[in-house]
């Protein structure tokens, strides 16, 4: 597939799947062996582990991914992107709180014949957490 499309996948994986919860779409945009550098605690392999990591976000986190940039080259996307959501439900094992949370991160994606196969992903996790109330803030401790 092309670059271009590439990026059309990438942009349906957040714009559709995150943003939306259309996770049955997952079946169309990544192969069944996909695989994360990342895993999320009790997230399974393959597909169907990318099936987990969407559904723990969706019902812990409600998050609104906004990309910021989107770079590709060969089989690989960079998507750049800030995420805003709120603790709704659990996540991590802790209760929802009703906290919201604001956060950069980046996550790198290898395609294989247009599809998700492999993905690598930097976030501001301490700055989650902090925000989320797993653990406290400079402030706060």
């Amino acid at each position: 597939m092309s670059v271009e499309g590439n990026k059309a996948t990438a942009r349906r994986y957040y714009e559709d799947v995150l943003n939306k919860g259309e996770i049955d779409l997952l079946d169309e945009l990544a192969v069944p062996g996909y695989e994360t550098h990342d895993p999320l605690p009790g997230q399974r392999t393959g597909l169907v582990g990318l099936k987990d990591r969407v559904t723990m976000l969706r019902t812990g986190l409600a998050p609104t991914f906004t990309i910021e940039d989107m770079i590709a080259e060969g089989d690989k996307v960079v998507v750049r992107w800030r995420n805003n959501g709120s603790m709704v439900g659990e996540f991590l094992g802790m209760p929802a709180n009703g906290k919201s949370f604001s956060i950069p991160g980046i996550d790198i994606y290898r395609l294989e014949n247009g599809k998700l196969a492999e993905h690598w992903h930097v976030v501001d996790a301490l700055g989650q957490a902090q925000q989320i109330g797993l653990i406290p803030s400079g402030a706060d401790a």
